[in-house]
């Protein structure tokens, strides 16, 4: 087989690999089918913030393996909510945005639904369109796989941020958990 030929090969099975892990994902194959993590300012990053904000990240896949069903719930912020996004990091660590949950700052991918006051409870869904990145971290826009593999191995976290605490008021550790 030539060179061209191997290389194509290659990432014809590359991308079924990468379909192949999504739909196991989803289906309960690689860490669960579903995330529920309470948020507070005590898991927020570079600083813990003391804060008397807290809030639900409730998640869900659907059998396709196409999309995130999610519900994000927050109260009593010291600081009006400006936006909400699941970024890219471990514990302890800040990262990019993955996907926009809310903005009230017109930074969101259009469809970016407004951050009510708290408190609020909003849902979406989270489709290959509305991942953004973080490329510089490694997870081009578009790359949905990416997205539920990082939930799946726990480096994904929700992070509500306010006018007050604009680098986030609350957070949770997001990892995707069994039925």
């Amino acid at each position: 087989m030539n060179r061209r030929a191997t290389a194509a090969l290659a990432g014809t099975l590359a991308a079924a690999a990468a379909a192949a892990g999504t739909v196991a994902f989803a289906h309960g194959g690689g860490g669960g089918t579903s995330v529920h993590e309470r948020l507070t300012g005590y898991q927020e990053d570079p600083l813990v913030i003391s804060t008397s904000g807290s809030g639900e990240f409730h998640a869900r896949f659907d059998p396709t393996g196409q999309r995130v069903l999610w519900r994000l719930a927050y109260a009593d912020t010291e600081g009006v909510v400006s936006q909400a996004h699941i970024h890219l990091g471990g514990r302890h660590q800040s990262g990019g945005i993955m996907a926009f949950l809310c903005s009230n700052l017109g930074n969101g991918p259009a469809g970016t639904q407004p951050c009510p006051p708290a408190p609020a409870t909003l849902t979406g869904a989270i489709e290959a369109d509305d991942v953004v990145g973080p490329a510089a971290q490694g997870i081009a826009p578009g790359e949905f796989p990416e997205m539920l593999r990082a939930i799946a191995h726990g480096v994904a976290y929700a992070n509500v941020h306010s006018d007050l605490h604009p680098a986030g008021e609350i957070r949770a550790q997001l990892r995707a958990r069994g039925r």
